[in-house]
C-alpha cells in the first residue's frame, strides 16, 4: 500500500511494473558481429553518409572494410531491408532508400542521435496522439481502467527518483492509450516504447518539474473517469506541451 496524508492507495500490477528498475532482471546484452555490422550500416544510412538512391558497396567490399565475413554482412543487409532502409535486388546493387519516405517509427527507434527537428516532431505527434486518446478514453474506458489512471497519477506524484517517475509517466500514458481502445494508437505506443525505455535517462526532462505537472496527470485521470473528453484532452495536451518544451 502507498500512503499519503492518511489515505491508502492500492498498488496495481501496473504500478508495480512501472516502479521496477529497468535493469533489475535484464542482463546486459552482448552485441554479435552481425548486430555490429547492422548498427554501423544503419548509422551510415540514417546520418546521410549513404544518401537515398545511392548504391552500397558490394557485399565483399563491405565485409573487407568491416573486417567480417560475408554471412555477417548478408544478415545485416536483411535486417536493413526489413526496416525498409535499403532495397536488395538479386543480381543488382543494394540501393539506399529514403527512410523518411519508406521507413516506419522503427527508424527513429534505431537512430540514437536524432536531430532537433525530429525531436520537435516526435513531441508534437505525442501531444496530438495523447489528446485524441484522452477524448476516446473518456467514452470507452472501463471502471478498472479509470481507477488505474488515478492510481498511476498518484504514482507519478509520489515517485522520489527521476527513474521511477519516468516509468510511472510511461505507464500512465500507456494506460491512457489502452483505455482509448484504438489498436493503431496502441501499436504506435509499442514502437515508441522501444525508443523510450532503453534511453529513459535521455528523457529525464519529462519529469524534471513533476511537482508542478502532477496536477495535470490527476486532472486527466479525473476527467477520463467523469467521461469529460474535452477536459481530459485539454489536461493531457497541456501536460504533453509542457514536457515537450522541457525537452527542446
Amino acid at each position: 500500500m502507498v500512503r499519503r496524508a492518511g489515505q491508502s492507495v492500492r498498488n496495481t500490477d501496473t504500478i508495480r511494473r512501472a516502479m521496477q528498475s529497468p535493469t533489475a532482471q535484464s542482463p546486459i546484452p552482448r552485441v554479435s558481429i552481425p548486430d555490429h555490422v547492422f548498427a554501423r550500416l544503419r548509422e551510415a544510412i540514417l546520418s546521410g553518409h549513404y544518401r537515398p538512391g545511392e548504391r552500397l558497396p558490394p557485399q565483399r567490399a563491405l565485409a573487407a572494410d568491416l573486417g567480417v565475413n560475408m554471412a555477417s554482412v548478408r544478415a545485416a543487409l536483411a535486417r536493413l531491408e526489413q526496416l525498409r532502409l535499403v532495397e536488395v535486388r538479386h543480381g543488382d546493387a543494394t540501393r539506399v532508400l529514403d527512410w523518411r519516405r519508406s521507413g516506419g517509427l522503427e527508424a527513429l527507434v534505431l537512430h540514437g542521435d536524432v536531430e532537433g527537428s525530429v525531436v520537435r516532431d516526435l513531441f508534437e505527434a505525442r501531444r496530438l496522439l495523447l489528446g485524441e486518446a484522452a477524448r476516446l478514453a473518456a467514452t470507452r474506458r472501463s471502471q478498472e481502467q479509470a481507477a488505474s489512471l488515478l492510481e498511476l497519477a498518484d504514482a507519478v506524484a509520489l515517485a522520489g527518483e527521476d527513474g521511477a517517475a519516468l516509468l510511472a509517466d510511461w505507464a500512465f500514458m500507456v494506460a491512457l492509450v489502452e483505455a482509448a481502445g484504438n489498436l493503431v494508437f496502441q501499436l504506435i505506443m509499442n514502437s515508441v516504447r522501444e525508443l523510450y525505455l532503453p534511453h529513459a535517462d535521455a528523457f529525464a526532462a519529462l519529469v524534471a518539474n513533476r511537482a508542478e505537472l502532477a496536477p495535470l496527470y490527476a486532472r486527466t485521470a479525473a476527467a477520463v473517469g467523469a467521461g469529460d473528453g474535452e477536459a481530459a484532452a485539454a489536461a493531457i495536451e497541456a501536460l504533453a506541451a509542457a514536457q515537450g518544451a522541457g525537452m527542446l
